[in-house]
């Protein structure tokens, strides 16, 4: 709900395929509590603009791709908790996810990722 409007849930989508619902992160507030707290995440985190994220005070493990401005996957990696991930420069975005969640969703490098609501 952002100023008493009721929103549509956003799915990240790859080749019109669903992936996983999605929660966006897209305020400097929302960014910096990210996934702290949770003990889990049954679909995806689109933190935006990102171009590094951290796992520090994490309970889970989690992969993370940095996106190009067009959602294209540029890198992915898995971040253990208490971790600091390695910036990507050019990335204007971050998805985090699960650990294991992208082999299963095919998220890659080169991969094209979509937001739909």
């Amino acid at each position: 709900r952002r100023n008493g409007q009721s929103q549509r849930v956003p799915w990240l989508l790859r080749d019109d395929k669903v992936l996983a619902s999605l929660d966006v992160a897209d305020t400097a507030r929302l960014r910096s509590r990210g996934l702290l707290g949770r003990d889990g995440i049954d679909g995806a985190l689109l933190l935006r603009p990102a171009r590094a994220v951290h796992t520090i005070r994490m309970r889970f493990p989690l992969d993370v791709a940095y996106c190009d401005a067009d959602l294209v996957v540029l890198r992915t990696t898995r971040l253990p908790p208490n971790r600091i991930g390695r910036p990507c420069f050019r990335a204007r975005c971050v998805i985090e996810a699960e650990a294991g969640a992208f082999e299963r969703w095919g998220v890659a490098p080169g991969v094209q990722l979509e937001v739909r609501a």
